[in-house]
């Protein structure tokens, strides 16, 4: 029998909180959008959200833990996609399924923010200084750990370096559907490199 949950409302003070960070994201987005990763100061940031310095500080640690916070706009995943497969099999179209969800979310945000988010002084994209948020490698890992935990799969190799390989496959998906403008077929490309790589870990 379904139970529904009640959940608390929110206060008024925790609305508007929320919706200072919305704000603050938002910011930056337009800012990464229109001038680029060097013109993503703070005092820019709250400049155009309209915040103080101190507001900022109270919702985010660093510029970079900010720029980490766009991973928390990503669609959800059917967490019935990631319950314990029946085969190695159905764990790849888990972990494809993980990053082509990933791709459509870049799409949504466009090739101009993607390609000014990516970059190497972008410190949050750097694995580790990572900040707690839903990134999709750590969805991978901690489904990985899970399929072999429960003897699922058996993979060739370690489990931190097969993560590292598929991080790295995605950003180069990335970076070439932002080299060529969009123009690029990101999720047929995503799906085919991942699934030769999957085939050969396990």
């Amino acid at each position: 029998m379904n139970q529904t949950v009640q959940t608390k409302p929110l206060s008024k003070q925790q609305k508007k909180s929320m919706e200072t960070k919305a704000r603050i994201f938002a910011a930056a987005k337009n800012i990464l959008q229109k001038d680029g990763y060097e013109a993503l100061s703070i005092k820019n940031i709250c400049d155009e959200a309209g915040v103080s310095n101190g507001s900022f500080y109270h919702h985010f640690k660093t510029k970079d833990d900010l720029l980490s916070y766009y991973i928390e706009e990503q669609p959800s995943i059917n967490p019935d996609f990631l319950d314990l497969p029946a085969s190695p099999a159905e764990a790849k179209e888990a972990i494809i399924y993980v990053y082509l969800n990933y791709v459509h979310y870049c799409q949504d945000l466009g090739v101009k923010f993607m390609s000014n988010y990516y970059t190497p002084k972008n410190q949050s994209l750097n694995p580790l200084i990572r900040t707690e948020r839903p990134y999709p490698i750590v969805t991978v890992h901690n489904y990985l750990q899970k399929c072999m935990d429960a003897g699922i799969l058996q993979i060739s190799g370690d489990l931190e370096a097969l993560t590292t390989d598929i991080r790295m496959i995605v950003i180069g998906n990335v970076f070439e559907w932002c080299l060529k403008e969009g123009h690029a077929d990101f999720e047929g490309n995503m799906k085919r490199s991942l699934e030769t790589y999957l085939n050969g870990a396990f």
